[in-house]
């Protein structure tokens, strides 16, 4: 049985009318996993209804956001859904909503599809993870992962026992920010930096993504590292 999973209240189409913004789908029975989960608008000054289904489209918790990320002073939709997967990655696509009609302004799979990065191991305790949009190169120190953890990987020089390259994960978070406070929203797009296996966490890879007028672009990119109890 199809039910709403998720509504939002706010002016999607411009006219000064709030809106009904919702999420539907059909729940397994038993289960929290949802299918055919569908983005569906009612306009709030004619009641007509509008849905598309979403791309990638079963998951779990999924959610909304309204905000205006294109600076039109109009607000546009963010839907977000859990995939369920051991690494935490999402689902996540960005609607404007103009005249009927749904325009996909942001696309988690494109999104992931478009991001090449390296993640290396070096000698002497390093990783190095690299970026190719935008360019750029950050270094890891990994003595902070403990002793038993670098002596696995490493012989007592310092160097590698044998080559490992770890990767960075899909999405595994995206949150409307405005970080200028001018009301207009960028998107902080977070991925895992995994080193060995999924669970072995090296940081956190960030982008914050900025509407061009076309797309969204990275414009401002950071590595977030796990931090160490502090001794005593």
């Amino acid at each position: 049985m199809r039910k709403a999973v998720a509504v939002e209240y706010g002016d999607v189409t411009g006219d000064r009318v709030p809106d009904i913004v919702y999420l539907t789908a059909v729940q397994t029975p038993g289960s929290a996993f949802l299918q055919q989960i569908t983005l569906a608008v009612q306009c709030g000054r004619t009641a007509r209804m509008f849905q598309i289904p979403l791309p990638q489209n079963a998951g779990y918790n999924p959610g909304i956001f309204l905000g205006d990320f294109t600076g039109n002073r109009i607000k546009d939709i963010l839907a977000v859904i859990n995939t369920g997967g051991s690494g935490g990655t999402i689902y996540a696509y960005a609607f404007s909503f103009r005249n009927g009609r749904f325009e996909k302004i942001f696309d988690g799979d494109a999104f992931n599809e478009k991001g090449q990065y390296a993640v290396r191991y070096q000698n002497h305790y390093r990783v190095e993870v690299t970026s190719e949009q935008p360019d750029k190169r950050y270094v890891l120190d990994i003595t902070t992962k403990g002793e038993e953890y670098i002596n696995e990987i490493y012989a007592p020089d310092g160097t590698l026992k044998e080559p490992i390259e770890g990767w960075v994960s899909p999405l595994t978070g995206l949150y409307p920010v405005d970080f200028e406070r001018d009301g207009i929203y960028e998107l902080l797009a977070y991925q895992n930096i995994a080193g060995r296996y999924s669970a072995d966490r090296l940081g956190y890879m960030e982008n914050v993504l900025t509407w061009t007028g076309q797309f969204f672009e990275s414009g401002r990119q950071y590595v977030a590292v796990l931090g160490e109890e502090k001794p005593e």
